[in-house]
């Protein structure tokens, strides 16, 4: 079964810092809600979750070419899981 709902996990040094807070970010579909992201993570990684927040990141506008014509990137939502049993291994060790 192909997961549509999650697209990616957030790896920055921020989200790290929140994994110590068992609070993890995954980049998500535009159509997903909060049910629907719970329900994917608890399938995914075996785990027990409680708070989801969802929030819209605005893309930016950025001026490009030789006539600087201003392009906008896509808009990205974004899913802030907190774990509340269990907990998720974005880095397997080898």
């Amino acid at each position: 079964m192909k997961n549509t709902i999650l697209i990616s996990p957030i790896v920055t040094e921020k989200a790290t810092a929140n994994a110590q807070k068992n609070v993890y970010g995954f980049v998500v579909a535009k159509d997903a809600t909060k049910n629907s992201v719970r329900q994917a993570v608890t399938s995914y990684y075996n785990v027990e979750v409680g708070k989801v927040r969802i929030v819209v990141r605005k893309g930016k506008v950025q001026r490009v070419g030789r006539r600087m014509t201003p392009k906008k990137h896509a808009d990205k939502k974004i899913a802030l899981v907190e774990v509340t049993k269990g907990s998720i291994s974005l880095f397997p060790k080898a």
